[in-house]
């Protein structure tokens, strides 16, 4: 986290308050998630290097580019975001970056997630789920693992093969909604 500085993915009012650790406001009514709650995810998500990471509601790009440094350069990430004015943020800050492991664009309105993209073995999501998201589940190569706030708790999902998810519970948090 420290090689990817909030405040470079932060709109200029916000970025002398990139080090407390409480959402921040984007634009849109969207935020920078705190960074505790960045941190537990990443844990949670256990990315490695080479794979292959989806990060859906890239908003600022910030975990995005957190992903990119994680995987290194034989990986790949792949942020989607459904705000084009959040995106154009996201996207000017990855632009400042020397992560070409990393990209992002505007998501489908169609799909949830990168269908077109896929198999990933992570994918990462930083908004709010009414319900487990079985079409990002989809998404992932057998054994790999999504974390993903549902109704207030953030599960880690790992989707072992033929045997269906195998999914714990990790904590109550609030995110902004995930759109469907």
């Amino acid at each position: 986290m420290a090689a990817s500085p909030r405040a470079a993915h932060l709109r200029p009012a916000e970025r002398d308050r990139a080090g407390v650790d409480a959402p921040l406001a984007i634009g849109s009514g969207q935020t920078s998630s705190q960074p505790r709650t960045v941190r537990d995810m990443l844990v949670l998500l256990d990315v490695r290097a080479g794979q292959h990471v989806l990060d859906v509601g890239a908003g600022s790009c910030w975990t995005t580019a957190i992903l990119a440094r994680l995987v290194g350069p034989g990986g790949r990430v792949l942020g989607v975001e459904r705000l084009p004015e959040v995106l154009a943020l996201g996207r000017a800050a990855l632009a400042r970056t020397d992560l070409p492991q990393a990209r992002v664009r505007l998501a489908d309105p169609r799909h949830l997630g990168a269908p077109g993209d896929a198999p990933f073995e992570r994918v990462l999501v930083s908004a709010m789920a009414g319900r487990l998201p079985e079409e990002l589940l989809a998404q992932l190569t057998p054994d790999g693992v999504m974390v993903v706030p549902v109704a207030g708790e953030m599960l880690r999902v790992q989707r072992p093969g033929e045997d269906g998810p195998l999914v714990t519970t990790h904590g109550r948090y609030r995110f902004v909604p995930l759109v469907t």
